[in-house]
């Protein structure tokens, strides 16, 4: 997750683009992913207005150990966004106007950023704009964040001939180099990465699984997600003695959603995992497909162990490289 937060650093690089017949260039924005910068007054951010905005992004992203928001936010005054402050990869620009309305802007100032501009007539519908469209506005910055992260991932992606299961399976996606092979038996994939930065008890990782199984019944895949994965872990994800393994935990329910992955039926699951008879534990998210055309199901899971820190991005990387995934 370092890595992807270097690239949005301080750096300028050439984007050619062409306005009343000249060329000029935008700068590379800036900001870490899963971040906004709100343009509202000052009295606005304090007031109703704000408590609003703060209640709608600051709702816990589902599975994870710790509370996480689903989205951090700063905020500016409308004076003060000019010269660099423009440069923000994710801006929400709140003000009055004639119609309540959400407007959506790409790299207007830099490159790539996403500008949305929620106005409303005046403060009562502002508030009730920030209601009712957040989880619209939330969506519309998640996917921004999505497609970014993903045109990363396949500059740096792995070579995925080098691994049997993908050639077998016959997918496509984009995972980057910095994961390395654990496991790889033509019918289950295991990708590690190490975590060193900031987390206890020596270095965390984020992993990445795909294997498939035989499509039985379609209206049973959502309802057997957790069984499942629970065979797998027991199969191939030992802990540390014999008799430890790796389970769903069972103290909390995973939230499942209905998804789609390349074009086909799938399930979004977010939950915890937890090492049977031991105390090792963190938070998965799996992508269940559906593929009728080979009756089969093909699973992509990321889980991330890292105590003591925070985990949201390290899912969120997990998400992006999840919802990479093509079946050819």
């Amino acid at each position: 997750m370092k890595k992807l937060v270097c690239l949005f650093a301080l750096i300028f690089i050439t984007i050619s683009c062409k306005t009343g017949g000249k060329d000029y260039v935008l700068p590379t924005s800036t900001g870490n992913t899963n971040k906004i910068l709100v343009v509202i007054k000052a009295n606005d951010w304090d007031g109703r207005i704000g408590d609003e905005i703060r209640t709608v992004f600051g709702e816990h992203q589902v599975g994870l150990p710790q509370p996480e928001t689903l989205l951090s936010v700063s905020q500016i005054d409308p004076t003060g966004f000019k010269g660099f402050m423009r440069n923000a990869k994710a801006v929400l620009i709140v003000r009055e106007g004639e119609k309540d309305k959400i407007v959506v802007e790409k790299n207007k100032y830099a490159a790539p950023q996403i500008l949305i501009y929620a106005t409303a007539k005046n403060k009562d519908g502002l508030v009730n704009l920030i209601r009712n469209k957040g989880k619209e506005i939330i969506k519309l910055f998640k996917d921004a964040d999505i497609k970014f992260a993903q045109r990363i991932f396949k500059k740096e992606r792995v070579d995925e001939n080098q691994f049997k299961t993908i050639k077998k399976l016959g997918v496509a996606i984009d995972i980057p180099k910095r994961f390395n092979l654990v496991e790889d038996t033509g019918d289950f994939l295991w990708l590690r990465q190490h975590l060193k930065s900031g987390i206890a008890r020596g270095d965390g990782t984020n992993n990445i699984l795909l294997y498939s199984y035989p499509l039985e019944d379609e209206n049973k895949v959502a309802d057997n997600i957790t069984t499942m994965r629970d065979v797998v872990g027991e199969k191939y994800i030992p802990g540390s003695k014999e008799g430890m393994y790796m389970i769903t935990e069972q103290a909390y329910t995973p939230f499942t959603y209905d998804a789609q992955i390349d074009g086909k039926k799938a399930y979004e699951t977010r939950g915890k995992w937890e090492v049977k008879n031991d105390f090792m534990a963190g938070p998965f998210i799996n992508y269940t497909v559906i593929d009728k055309e080979h009756n089969r199901v093909v699973v992509f899971e990321g889980f991330t162990y890292a105590p003591s820190v925070n985990k949201r991005d390290f899912i969120f990387e997990l998400e992006a490289i999840g919802k990479s995934l093509k079946i050819k």
